[in-house]
Order: structure tokens, then C-alpha cells, then sequence
């Protein structure tokens, strides 16, 4: 087993989820239904999904695409969405 991959992804995907708007959904969602379990369940499922979609994606992009192209692609994304933010779109 790879601790590195293990770790790094760790790190990566917990620093960008820290403070997110899924992590704000969940204290909104927890404070109006006072369920803590039930609103952690239901994230943590929705999380997984969203993963498994991620993961499954990912690995047939890299078949078909370079990784700098992925890349340049991730971060456009980012860019169009921060902008989208920025105006009040999303």
C-alpha cells in the first residue's frame, strides 16, 4: 500500500473541503434539524458518491488526455467558478 497517495490525498482533500460550502450546508442543516448523526450520515454518503464519481472520471480522463491538460482543464474550472461567485451567479 502507497502511504503517500494515501496521505496526500488526504491532506489535499481536506484542507480544500475545510471551510467549504458543503461544510456550511452541513452546520446549516444540523443547526435547523438538531439530528447531528443523521445530517453526518447523509453527508458523508453524498460525499462518498461524489467521490466515487471524481475517482471513476479521473481515471478514464488520464487514459485519454495528458495530465497537464487536466490540469489547465481543473483550473479554468476553478477560475469560471470563482467568477461565477464573484458576481453572485452561483
Amino acid at each position: 500500500m502507497d502511504w503517500k497517495i494515501i496521505v496526500s490525498s488526504f491532506v489535499t482533500i481536506f484542507l480544500a473541503e475545510l471551510g467549504d460550502k458543503t461544510q456550511i450546508a452541513s452546520i446549516l442543516m444540523t443547526s435547523k434539524t438538531n439530528k447531528p448523526v443523521l445530517v453526518f450520515i447523509g453527508t458523508m454518503l453524498a460525499f462518498a458518491l461524489v467521490t466515487v464519481i471524481g475517482v471513476a472520471v479521473g481515471s478514464v480522463i488520464t487514459k485519454f488526455l495528458p495530465i497537464n491538460f487536466i490540469k489547465i482543464g481543473a483550473a479554468i474550472a476553478f477560475i469560471i467558478v470563482g467568477i461565477l461567485i464573484l458576481f453572485g451567479k452561483i
